[in-house]
């Protein structure tokens, strides 16, 4: 099994039997959480994907294993296995490299929603290195740390005005400037929304 993998259940414990020996595999982003293909797998194939790291299926029309990308490269590094209370479906969280549908799209269900946030991240990451001109995010990386910072300060202190003396329309437009520049901030500092979730989960669980 790959290192990177762990599993809190039995391979031997799923429903195998449902489906004549298939299970399907609802695959997912670990990142933005954006569902991005449904494949199946039988024993073989999930054996070969915790033992690579790459997500393996079996092909119910060509009869056979299959890794995805295998031919155009566009590999799914598997992050987390888990199945569902009936131990009939699993939910494998991956690392894309490139788009996962046929169709060139990032996911087979194009108008699947995932996390915004997370995609506001890459895109300031985005910024942040290939700095396009005329970009706002742009201006603010050049400007630098000290900057950035400022504007977060700046952002904080309008948004709690608009809590008190404007309307809710303006203090929800005050709060999406506030997250904006909190992300620039934390990319600046090569930190980004997860670190902060997870900070978050891991007092939860206190």
């Amino acid at each position: 099994m790959s290192d990177r993998l762990t599993l809190d259940f039995d391979p031997d414990t799923l429903a195998w039997d449902k489906q004549d020996g298939l299970i399907p595999a609802i695959i997912q982003d670990a990142r933005s959480h954006r569902v991005l293909m449904l494949g199946y797998m039988d024993r073989t194939a999930l054996d070969r994907t915790l033992a690579t790291g790459l997500a393996t299926f079996y092909s119910r029309s060509r009869e056979r294993l299959w890794t995805k990308g295998e031919t155009s490269g566009h590999t799914l590094d598997v992050l987390a296995i888990e199945t569902d209370c009936d131990a009939d479906t699993l939910l494998i969280a991956v690392r894309a490299h490139g788009p996962t549908c046929h169709l060139g799209r990032t996911s087979c269900f194009p108008t699947a929603s995932g996390d915004f946030l997370a995609d506001l991240a890459d895109l300031i990451a985005a910024r942040q290195r290939e700095r396009p001109a005329g970009s706002y995010t742009t201006r603010l990386f050049d400007a630098g740390l000290r900057r950035i910072a400022q504007k977060v300060g700046e952002e904080g202190v309008e948004g709690a005005l608009a809590a008190v003396a404007q309307t809710p329309d303006e203090l929800v437009g005050e709060a999406a400037d506030l997250l904006f520049h909190l992300l620039v901030l934390l990319r600046a500092r090569d930190l980004d929304i997860e670190a902060v979730i997870a900070r978050l989960a891991e007092r939860h669980r206190r």
